[in-house]
C-alpha cells in the first residue's frame, strides 16, 4: 500500500506543477474579503454629527475576552455628544485581546459600533493596539481599490475544478 499512496502523492504533484500560478500584486490590490469578514471595529455618528454611542456599555458586557472600555458621561445643553442622556467619554477597544467575536456589535442597540473590512492591524507596540474613541471614530487610513474579484475572489476547491 505504501508505494500507491506516493504514487499517488507524486500524481497530485505533476498536475499543479504545469499550472500557471495566480500572482496577487498585494501591496498596490487586495482580494476582496468574504461579506462576513470581521476586522477593525469603527464607531459611527448620525447624519447630524452627533455620536451614535449612549455609553450604555452593552458592547462592554457582551466582550467575552473583556477588551472594551467604556466610561460614560451625562450630556450637557452645552455639550451635546450624543442623541441620548449620556455618551462615551472614554471608549477604548484593546486589539490585542480581542478576539473579534462580533459580539460586541450585537448587543449594540443603536448600531454604533461595527467591524469591518480593514484587516491590516499589525503595529510593532502593544500601547499601540489600544484603539481609543478618536481612532475608533476616524474613518480608515489605507483605500487601496480590490483586484478583479471573479478571478481572486474564492480559491476553486479542489472537487469543482476538473481540468
Amino acid at each position: 500500500m505504501q508505494p500507491f499512496g506516493t504514487l499517488k502523492g507524486f500524481g497530485v504533484t505533476f498536475k499543479h506543477i504545469f499550472k500557471k500560478p495566480i500572482t496577487q500584486q498585494y501591496p498596490e490590490f487586495k482580494r476582496p474579503v468574504y461579506p462576513r469578514f470581521r476586522g477593525r471595529h469603527r464607531l459611527h455618528r448620525h447624519a447630524n454629527g452627533l455620536e451614535k454611542c449612549v455609553g450604555c456599555s452593552l458592547c462592554a458586557a457582551a466582550c467575552p475576552s473583556d477588551c472594551i472600555r467604556v466610561v460614560a458621561e451625562e450630556n450637557t445643553a452645552d455639550n451635546r455628544v450624543s442623541a441620548g442622556e449620556r455618551y462615551a467619554r472614554i471608549y477604548e477597544i484593546n486589539l490585542s485581546r480581542c478576539i473579534f467575536c462580533g459580539y460586541c456589535e450585537l448587543a449594540c442597540p443603536f448600531d454604533a459600533i461595527t467591524l469591518g473590512n480593514e484587516f491590516e492591524l499589525s503595529e510593532y507596540s502593544r500601547d499601540d493596539l489600544i484603539y481609543t474613541k478618536d481612532m475608533l471614530l476616524a474613518e480608515p487610513i489605507k483605500r487601496i481599490p480590490v483586484q478583479d474579484a471573479d478571478l481572486y475572489d474564492t480559491p476553486i476547491p479542489a472537487y469543482k475544478s476538473s481540468s
